[in-house]
């Protein structure tokens, strides 16, 4: 069993992931900076206040913590980046006793079959191109750090990804989409949060970045 704090756990991504790992026995805290937001916990998942942009909100957090999940989002494109800073400072903080880093970042800074960042493809929707930056910044950050910080980012399917079936089975990549046979990269939240869980309680991607597809 595993003791997992799940940042903005109020959301698709996030409350998935918390019923995810509350099913399976581990530890679950999940996170929102308004914990009313929290409705319809599982059974024994603990709520708490808690944002992952606050040093001292997140040094309490993971205290005793063996993964720290990131499943946060909004406008703010700085979000990204301050959340790497402010999580990296906590678990470096706890030494050897620190929690791991889970990040569920963007599509975006995959690469397509000649190598070329999905982001920098002219057919990238201008209208995404700032979070789809921001989230780029946060996996450079993460590559920046030293080896006392501990870190994994997920990114999902670049388009095709959305509330769905909870199938259990995927398969995974390193910097390219997991395409099926008609050549397009697809998961469900269900299964994003399966893929995650699971590289919690068997780690394979340490201080990588992977992706995840049917």
């Amino acid at each position: 069993m595993s003791r997992i704090v799940v940042f903005g756990a109020a959301g698709k991504a996030g409350s998935r992931v918390v019923a995810e790992a509350a099913a399976r026995g581990h530890q679950v805290t999940a996170v929102a900076r308004n914990p009313d937001a929290l409705t319809g916990l599982p059974d024994g998942v603990r709520a708490a206040a808690g944002d992952v942009t606050d040093p001292a909100s997140v040094a309490r957090l993971a205290e005793g913590a063996d993964a720290l999940v990131l499943t946060v989002g909004g406008p703010d494109t700085d979000l990204y980046t301050e959340a790497v800073a402010v999580t990296a400072g906590a678990v470096r903080a706890l030494g050897a006793a620190g929690p791991r880093i889970l990040h569920m970042g963007g599509g975006a800074s995959l690469l397509d079959e000649q190598g070329v960042r999905l982001f920098d493809s002219p057919d990238f929707p201008g209208e995404f191109k700032a979070q789809a930056a921001a989230q780029i910044r946060a996996l450079d950050a993460y590559r920046a750090l030293d080896d006392s910080v501990t870190w994994t980012y997920l990114s999902p399917p670049p388009v095709h990804f959305a509330p769905g079936e909870r199938t259990g089975h995927y398969r995974t990549g390193l910097d390219q989409p997991v395409v099926g046979d008609d050549g397009q990269a697809r998961l469900s939240y269900e299964d994003f949060a399966v893929a995650l869980v699971d590289e919690i309680e068997n780690p394979r991607h340490l201080n990588q970045r992977f992706t995840a597809g049917y």
